[in-house]
């Protein structure tokens, strides 16, 4: 009878011993598998964009020169040509789902899309919540008025004079700051209506709303005489989980910028080259 209370109790230990070690590797398991969501934000986007074989774009689709339809219906512009190049790197098809601005965050956050093209600028305060490729457009607020005036040559040359902004418009405070006396319009074009008919002395708006202007209007007579020292910068935005394919993209970037695809498509949509 001793004998077998203690073979029972051999046996007794032998089960937990067992059982502790199925416990500790169940933990290790959890434990590996803990670090390595922390090490993906818990959800590889890379991994399921790879596997998928395609990388979901949101955008406007009324933005031009960035992202619109073109006279045929089609999808195009600056941004959706930069998207297009980055996935062909990647390996993968693009595909595109247009929403409106006042919409485009919250896709993202409810991941209908995997990163944002539309000229999203690089903020700190959306930096707190969305990661962001390197920047791939810069620009900046320029000084404008008719190539035959001499006078304007900077800034500080606007005080008194007429400016045509759009009342609210951060271009609008900038005019004000150097002393110019505002005149309201709706947009770019009317203020270059007004400086042709020398009803404004200036206007002040973005570098690239002019380069697209003149891409598409090369007889204005109109010039840039200044350029704001503060720049503005512009990248492709990701939900916080997405870091390892915010690293594919901006290899992919690079490899655009030094082989001069960049360059070339710029030049297609602005005349030169929007990152320098």
């Amino acid at each position: 009878m001793k004998k077998l209370s203690i073979l029972f109790a051999l046996m007794l230990s032998l089960v937990l011993v067992v059982a502790a070690c199925g416990t500790n590797d169940k933990n290790n398991a959890n434990n590996n598998t803990n670090n390595e969501e922390k090490k993906t934000g818990g959800n590889d986007v890379l991994s399921k964009v790879k596997d998928e074989g395609k990388l979901v774009v949101g955008t406007e689709g009324t933005y031009p020169p960035f992202t619109f339809h073109d006279d045929k219906g089609k999808l195009t512009g600056f941004d959706v040509e930069i998207a297009e190049e980055v996935g062909k790197r990647l390996g993968v098809e693009v595909e595109f789902l247009e929403t409106q601005w006042d919409a485009i965050f919250a896709g993202l956050d409810a991941k209908r899309f995997d990163m944002i093209a539309n000229q999203v600028g690089i903020r700190p305060d959306r930096q707190e919540k969305y990661l962001f490729s390197e920047p791939y457009i810069t620009s900046a607020a320029v000084l404008i008025t008719r190539e035959d005036n001499d006078k304007v040559t900077k800034f500080e040359d606007i005080k008194g004079l007429k400016s045509a902004q759009s009342m609210t418009s951060n271009y609008a405070d900038i005019a004000r700051k150097y002393g110019a006396e505002i005149v309201g319009v709706e947009g770019f074009n009317q203020a270059v209506e007004l400086l042709n008919s020398k009803r404004v002395d200036v206007t002040i708006n973005d570098k690239i709303a002019f380069l697209d202007f003149k891409k598409n209007r090369p007889e204005a007579k109109v010039k840039v005489v200044a350029t704001e020292s503060d720049v503005s910068k512009s990248g492709l935005m990701f939900r916080k989980d997405s870091q390892t394919l915010v690293d594919e993209v901006n290899k992919a970037l690079k490899e655009m910028i030094d082989d001069g695809t960049y360059d070339e498509i710029s030049k297609k949509w602005f005349g030169e080259n929007v990152l320098k």
